[in-house]
């Protein structure tokens, strides 16, 4: 009997979004001004992904009748294929074509070392395989290995906590694989790797359905080159990173993309990690780095002398470094989002990268014990809801853009920040031209600690709806070094900044790679150090 079911999965290309100009009308108190505000959101481009999952990879179906069988009886097994050869339990499969394994292995192994031309399929119905010292599955050597599980099956694999050499490769995980390795499938795997790591993939790791739960004393789901995945329900236990991608020799590689799916995650490590770059385009991500945001050390702001300031820094950031990252999703350089549902409880950051971190839609709760969102670059938002009811910091960057969106924020600290981390960065009260946050749309209610809207640079306000609460300590609601900017759009405030931001008392020094304006001797930060343009914009 032939199965064939193919899956249909859309991807996205590329996505441009181009800025516009716009029209309104914003009320000045007695007045009523005609007001033009221009976005000056840059075009944001997603990566290609349309070569990342081939038609076989989507595709989980086989033909039963074509298909070698394998069958697994405990310390043994049986095939009538020459390319089987079974050694006791260790079972190796050496020539390309499709086989399906059933039964179960006390203490084995199935390993696939064939020709490096040679694409296998393992067909997974209702096996369970333990490996008391190495992986379940190992792959040797193939041009490709696609693991399906069949239709309504249950499968498990488990390491029983160790692993010895049997080979050169350091094999340290349940499913590990030298070549290009692709999941799919209509049924379950389980995963339990009392060491190492649950699927490793020393080259593309591809995932495109099936229903998967992993507990892992490492990483849950790892691959060197990537890690894409099309769709499918995940749950991951992981002793480190729940999802990683990492590459030392390619900075072009070790990237994570996600088309969709459903992920719920316990990570000691960080939920998703790229060393390049994260994409997702959708899915529903729930997850919890440690024992979440209630368990971090709060970080407080640092007032008083500049010098001490510095040192406190200084000290903080080495301590931060060495210790575990605990971020929701962190990419080494761009991270971009194109939907999906996010809720995180996380010890670091809920976002993080390196790079550029730009979104375009999606629905976020983001708990964190230190920043929802942290670009070490540029952070642009054009649109999306977000709920941040705990961080420290809500939103930063070198410089932040909003087009448009929600945004309910509780912040320990600033609710929203532009400033430079970089040990050449401008002393605190000196204006960053490096620095901005520029809001040019959406809606807006912060309450903060520190200021809600705080830059080291320029502060512009071209549209959106803004009601801020500052808890006051010595902060403002607005707070900026630079030039502060009101074309449009409705501003209030509990404490009259957005009167003149630039002479508000406030803008203390933020913990590590959190910088705030310094006020000035008597608590206001000097005239000289911005100029104040306010055109047609309501503030109240």
């Amino acid at each position: 009997m032939k199965r064939t079911r193919a899956m249909s999965l859309l991807l996205v290309g590329v996505l441009a979004l181009t800025g516009c100009s716009t029209t309104g009308t914003t009320d000045t108190g007695s007045a009523t001004t005609t007001a033009s505000s221009t976005s000056t959101a840059q075009t944001l481009s997603t990566a290609d992904t349309t070569e990342l999952f081939s038609s076989r990879d989507l595709e989980v179906g086989y033909d039963e009748e074509t298909s070698t069988k394998i069958t697994l009886s405990g310390d043994s097994a049986s095939s009538d294929s020459d390319a089987v050869q079974v050694d006791g339990s260790t079972i190796t499969i050496t020539d390309e074509g499709t086989y399906i394994l059933s039964g179960a292995l006390n203490d084995g192994q199935i390993i696939v070392n064939a020709e490096d031309t040679d694409k296998v399929q393992l067909v997974l119905n209702g096996v369970n395989i333990t490996s008391a010292t190495s992986a379940a599955i190992y792959v040797a050597q193939a041009d490709k290995v696609f693991v399906t599980t069949a239709s309504g099956s249950e499968n498990t694999l488990t390491n029983g906590g160790e692993y010895i050499a049997i080979d050169d490769n350091n094999i340290d995980s349940v499913i590990f694989s030298k070549s290009d390795l692709t999941l799919n499938g209509e049924g379950s795997l389980t995963i339990d790797a009392k060491a190492g790591h649950g699927i490793v993939s020393k080259d593309d790791l591809v995932l495109t359905s099936g229903t998967y739960t992993i507990t892992a004393a490492s990483q849950g789901i790892s691959g060197k080159d990537s890690v894409c995945i099309a769709d499918g329900t995940y749950k991951i236990t992981s002793g480190k990173d729940a999802i990683h991608a990492e590459n030392t020799d390619d900075a072009n590689k070790g990237f994570v993309y996600i088309a969709g799916g459903t992920f719920t995650v316990q990570a000691d490590g960080d939920g998703i990690s790229a060393s390049a770059s994260v994409q997702i385009d959708d899915g529903k991500f729930s997850i919890t780095t440690g024992e979440g945001s209630a368990s971090a050390t709060r970080k407080t702001e640092q007032m008083g002398d500049p010098r001490q300031q510095d040192q406190t820094q200084t000290e903080n950031t080495d301590t931060d470094t060495d210790s575990t990252s605990q971020k929701g999703i962190k990419s080494g350089t761009t991270l971009t989002i194109n939907g999906g549902t996010f809720e995180t409880d996380t010890v670091d950051d809920s976002i993080h990268a390196g790079g550029d971190i730009a979104v375009t839609d999606g629905t976020f709760t983001l708990k964190t014990g230190d920043d929802a969102m942290h670009s070490d670059a540029n952070v642009t938002i054009q649109g999306g809801a977000f709920s941040i009811p705990t961080c420290y910091e809500g939103i930063e960057g070198l410089t932040v853009t909003i087009d448009d969106g929600t945004f309910d924020i509780t912040a320990n600290d600033d609710g929203i920040n532009a400033a430079d981390g970089s040990a050449t960065s401008n002393r605190p009260g000196e204006a960053n031209d490096n620095c901005a946050i520029t809001v040019n749309g959406g809606e807006f209610t912060i309450v903060s600690d520190g200021d809600c809207l705080d830059s080291n640079g320029a502060l512009t306000i071209a549209g959106g709806t803004l009601n801020l609460t500052c808890n006051g300590n010595g902060n403002t609601a607005l707070d900026c070094d630079g030039t502060y900017t009101h074309t449009g759009g409705s501003v209030t405030t509990n404490d009259g900044s957005e009167e003149n931001p630039n002479e508000m008392g406030g803008g203390g020094q933020g913990a590590p790679n959190h910088q705030n304006g310094q006020g000035g001797p008597n608590g206001g930060n000097p005239p000289s150090d911005g100029q104040i343009q306010q055109k047609d914009g309501e503030t109240t």
